[in-house]
């Protein structure tokens, strides 16, 4: 009777996980697509959330108005900036190719004498330029054939951009949920993890937030500092829309050290085109101002908040980026400060037994064992 009992209950168990590991994976496969504008919003709402609080608690507006009004302030922040850059994009790219195909027309497509003279390649360029200036209807003409051979390119390319603008929609949608209901969703996510693992769970929540908040001041400071100081720099050195090139080093400085590849580059195509004094002090400017900046500020505002070593932040943060994209970016310093979070733990509850002293063994001095030692150690066999 017992025996047929346990293998009924055996079986009724079995069956509930797969149900419950079935209902996972379908649910995952619902929300999915969802997941990475979540995680977004729930970076922006968490970072955001003392401004809110503001204005539902001390102005006393109703949680509604209150969450429209940042949602409706965060997509300004971010659509704005966004729309502008996309904008000086297009039409630097329009005058760029107009510029190209003008000179193809004309057969006067050069380069400065510096890159003819470069080694290995520079002899290649000259024949390169000389077909193209030799042929130019034939050279625009294969140029149009490769251009729609590779339009699933372009196809790709709209694609991605596409979904990109859709999650970034979804994440300002999300956003607005997460101010209104995120004490609540935080309350009832707190206590199932309690009931989980333990009231232990109340400190790892807690290096959740204090690092998700480091890490996005830290990176968002940095890069916004050293694109500012980068916007100047370009300007003064007569680069090209220094304005777009700004942008582009604000997204590129929130990766750890990514700045040197925009100014550098900067750099390099000045003095290529004979700017040699703007060229060598937009990299001076770089070198001695731009990435300063990076040493200085992401390390003193993440390490000295979180308490965590640099090395695992900037390990985390490009980590994170590898594994999950360009969320990762918070996504992987947070998950290692958990893991540093549980370590320390346990280092500290086992502490008396990783660094007790070793224990003597005591021998009773009447036993063979005692008394065989005394008399090696007086010499008497």
């Amino acid at each position: 009777m017992i025996e047929n009992w346990t293998k009924e209950f055996i079986i009724q168990r079995l069956l509930a996980i797969t149900l419950l590991v079935v209902l996972f994976i379908l649910c995952f496969q619902v929300v999915q697509f969802f997941i990475v504008p979540a995680l977004w919003a729930a970076i922006l709402a968490y970072v955001t959330f003392p401004i809110y609080n503001f204005f539902h608690q001390r102005v006393k507006f109703s949680s509604n108005f209150s969450a429209a009004i940042m949602t409706v302030s965060i997509t300004l922040i971010i659509g704005v900036p966004l729309v502008v850059g996309i904008f000086i994009l297009q039409q630097e790219a329009l005058s760029l190719i107009s510029n190209l195909i003008y000179r193809i027309k004309v057969g006067y497509l050069d380069v400065p004498d510096s890159v003819k003279d470069l080694p290995i390649i520079g002899q290649q360029v000259k024949d390169v330029l000389w077909r193209i200036n030799k042929n130019p209807e034939g050279t625009l003409e294969a140029f149009r054939i490769w251009v729609q051979s590779h339009l699933y390119y372009g196809k790709v390319a709209f694609d991605v951009v596409f979904s990109s603008l859709a999650k970034l929609g979804m994440a300002l949608m999300t956003l607005f949920f997460f101010y209104r209901d995120g004490t609540s969703l935080v309350r009832q996510i707190r206590q199932a993890l309690r009931n989980i693992i333990g009231n232990r769970i109340d400190g790892y929540i807690d290096s959740v937030g204090t690092t998700t908040r480091a890490v996005v001041y830290g990176i968002g400071l940095t890069a916004l500092a050293q694109a500012i100081l980068a916007g100047i720099g370009y300007y003064f050195s007569g680069a090209p829309s220094p304005i777009l090139l700004t942008i582009v080093t604000f997204i590129i400085a929130l990766i750890p050290f990514g700045t040197p590849f925009v100014w550098g580059g900067v750099s390099i195509w000045l003095l290529s085109q004979g700017h040699t004094v703007e060229g060598i002090g937009l990299a001076l400017w770089g070198i001695l101002v731009i990435s300063w900046v990076d040493n200085l500020i992401r390390p003193i505002v993440i390490s000295g908040a979180t308490k965590i070593p640099f090395i695992i932040i900037f390990i985390g943060v490009l980590g994170g980026l590898t594994a999950f994209g360009f969320v990762g970016l918070f996504i992987g310093p947070v998950v290692l400060a958990i893991g540093l979070a549980v370590w320390r733990e346990w280092i500290s509850n086992h502490k008396n037994e990783l660094f007790a002293p070793q224990e003597e063994v005591l021998i009773d001095k009447n036993t063979p064992l005692a008394v065989d030692e005394q008399n090696e150690n007086s010499g008497y066999r």
